[in-house]
């Protein structure tokens, strides 16, 4: 009776900004590990090693912590940036029952946007936007203020004959002569 092992086969999910990395465990297998390898050189950054029923996680990174369920291992990768793209490594060992099997792969490969990319594009229009509307407005302001004004000279202009050269005088009464 030997165990039925079934490729380990990954699901990922994306879920308010984290992936979550799911396989399936192995079937009639009491004690396993699951290891998240990262790159070519397959630097370990996660694992989850099961005996009886006891998970033990295990995690050399910030941004990455195994979770355990009867019938699946995730992999939840946080806080991801545009260096973090790359390709992913499952790797499977079985220990009991026998006969141990060393290694069965899995390759995913996740490709991260960087979440600074989308807000300053973003920010960058809202920006554009806001300064062709406020040049829009200034312009319109001048405009107004112009006619305004040339409105008041023209005003001003048809109140004062300017080819007079004597101001506007009131009328006085003739000074008397006082008499002796």
């Amino acid at each position: 009776d030997q165990p039925h092992v079934s490729d380990p086969q990954v699901m990922v999910e994306f879920r308010s900004g984290d992936f979550k990395l799911i396989f399936h465990n192995p079937k009639n297998v009491s004690e396993f590990s699951m290891i998240l390898f990262k790159g070519h050189e397959k630097k370990q950054i996660c694992a989850l090693h099961v005996s009886k029923e006891k998970a033990i996680p295990e995690s050399n990174v910030s941004y990455c912590h195994a979770e355990h369920s009867n019938s699946s291992t995730t992999f939840i990768l946080k806080n991801l940036g545009r260096q973090h793209t790359d390709i992913y490594t499952c790797c499977l060992e079985t220990f009991l029952p026998p006969p141990y099997i060393d290694c069965r792969l899995n390759e995913t490969y996740l490709y991260i946007q960087d979440k600074e990319d989308c807000i300053s594009s973003g920010f960058l229009s809202w920006i554009i936007i806001g300064l062709i509307v406020f040049a829009m407005i200034s312009s319109v302001c001048c405009v107004v203020a112009c006619c305004l004004r040339n409105k008041n000279q023209q005003c001003e202009s048809n109140s004062h004959e300017y080819n007079s050269e004597y101001m506007p005088m009131a009328a006085v009464n003739a000074a008397r002569k006082p008499r002796i």
